[in-house]
């Protein structure tokens, strides 16, 4: 029996980076998805560029780690570079055609393009664009911005980009790269993150800051919502695709997918997660407690900031294994919860008779979280009272993370009270939408269609009403 490695968490689609005018770009930009493999491990790949042999690629599955060495990256020649983490999110993961960046050929020269994100009319374009005789190799969004880009009439790349960006609707952060540009782009309502940073005169893009952290760059600014930036080697140009509704950047990314060391408005989202859990402690305090634990790694900071709030020590109740694959042959003799204890063990001498608050980020299905109570009581816990840095998950969500249509997310079928009795536990809380707020602050706009079920942007009614059946439409890769 195969085990995957997930342990019911959410999963968000893919990171991009891009280098310009470096010397050893291709270099940086594996490095870059070594600091963003958390945001994609199914396949990796990078595109260069150099003013003699035009783009070079190279494209695998599996880890960033595993997938490419020195020889393959000396072939990688140029001095810009983009790459792509994938993480698909619906079907069709393992087809070479899926990975990015892709590569065409226009009127106006060769592009290369990879996208963090997911479009919400994708099915209305993608048919639109076989009518008008285009070939589709892959399954992925990102195909679409390729054949759109490549019916543009306009001649500068940047001006071709804000005309496309009228047709699609939903969420992308692109890179794109071109004989002599690196173009960063986020869609109006910047669903999903993008930055800029400086290394030795060049400049990075990337999905977040601790892709340039390892690189030794120097963090400049967000790319703004809606912002089209093309960098060349005379300077760097913005313009701006309208936008008709305030930023929804989405909640997800300072809750659960960004790493801890990345900064997000200048506060790195270990904070935001530790103001999360003090807010969940004042939200749904345990008075009987005799201390906090986490599940890891997400889980960390929110339980530390719970512990500081309630006045709790805080200890590591469960150690993690960092040390799993995607994939794991069980043995022959059934262990219990196999999957879950690849991964996570529990330090009986710090459970036995306690009474224990056990902080996580979210609850997708609850499968996982059966079994981890479960391990706690098993390891000598009395009492066990959940607290879930998050509102219940009750709706799916169509800009770019994998959740699964809504029969399968625990909190549309079932109550708080329903869900503690599956769960096994003590009690049972999660953060309120109105805490989430608070604890991320107002200074900019979030996305918390997964929680309420309204979205910023119109993505129709068929989608919007999706049944919780099961029968509505499914996510693109």
């Amino acid at each position: 029996m195969i085990i995957d490695e997930s342990i019911d968490k959410l999963r968000e689609e893919c990171g991009v980076v891009g280098i310009f005018n470096h010397p050893e770009s291709a270099n940086l930009a594996y490095l870059g998805l070594h600091a963003l493999q958390h945001r994609g491990q199914e396949a990796f790949g990078i595109v260069s560029c150099d003013d003699q042999s035009g783009f070079h690629t190279h494209k695998t599955f599996g880890l960033v780690s595993d997938g490419i060495d020195k020889s393959k990256l000396e072939l990688l020649k140029g001095s810009s570079s983009i790459g792509h983490n994938r993480y698909s999110t619906h079907g069709s993961k393992y087809r070479i055609e899926n990975i990015q960046p892709f590569v065409f050929n226009t009127h106006t020269g060769p592009l290369a393009i990879c996208h963090n994100g997911n479009l919400t009319n994708a099915d209305t374009l993608k048919v639109e664009l076989e009518r008008q005789g285009a070939i589709f190799h892959s399954t992925s969004d990102t195909e679409i911005f390729m054949h759109l880009l490549a019916r543009t009439p306009y001649g500068d790349p940047k001006t071709r980009i804000m005309d496309v960006t009228g047709r699609v609707k939903g969420a992308y952060s692109l890179v794109v790269m071109t004989p002599d540009s690196l173009i960063g782009v986020r869609d109006p309502y910047g669903y999903r993150p993008l930055v800029m940073g400086k290394k030795d005169g060049a400049t990075v893009l990337a999905s977040e800051s601790c892709a340039l952290d390892l690189i030794g760059a120097e963090f400049v600014r967000e790319i703004k919502p809606g912002e089209i930036c093309q960098i060349r080697k005379n300077g760097v140009e913005s313009v701006y695709i309208e936008r008709k509704a305030p930023e929804n950047f989405c909640s997800f990314e300072p809750i659960y997918f960004s790493r801890p060391d990345s900064r997000m408005n200048d506060v790195d989202v270990y904070a935001y997660r530790s103001k999360i859990g003090e807010q969940l402690a004042t939200e749904s305090p345990s008075p009987d407690a005799d201390l906090v634990i986490a599940i890891p790694d997400s889980g960390v900071a929110m339980a530390m900031g719970y512990a500081k709030a309630a006045k709790l020590p805080y200890d590591v109740g469960l150690v993690r294994n960092h040390y799993v694959g995607r994939t794991f042959i069980e043995p022959t003799q059934a262990i219990r919860d196999f999957g879950v204890r690849l991964k996570l063990n529990p330090r009986s001498t710090v459970l036995r008779g306690k009474s224990v608050v056990v902080v996580d980020d979210s609850i997708v299905r609850g499968t996982t979280s059966i079994k981890i109570v479960r391990m706690l009581r098993n390891a000598g816990a009395e009492k066990i009272h959940v607290r879930i840095g998050s509102p219940p998950i009750t709706h799916s969500c169509y800009f770019g993370v994998d959740t699964p249509n809504r029969q399968n997310l625990v909190a549309a079928q079932k109550q708080v009270s329903e869900i503690r009795d599956m769960l096994g536990a003590d009690s049972l809380a999660f953060l309120s939408v109105e805490g989430l707020k608070k604890a991320l602050g107002h200074d900019r706009g979030y996305c918390f269609g997964c929680f309420s079920g309204k979205y910023a942007e119109d993505i129709g009614t068929k989608i919007a009403e999706q049944p919780t059946d099961g029968s509505g439409p499914g996510l693109r890769a």
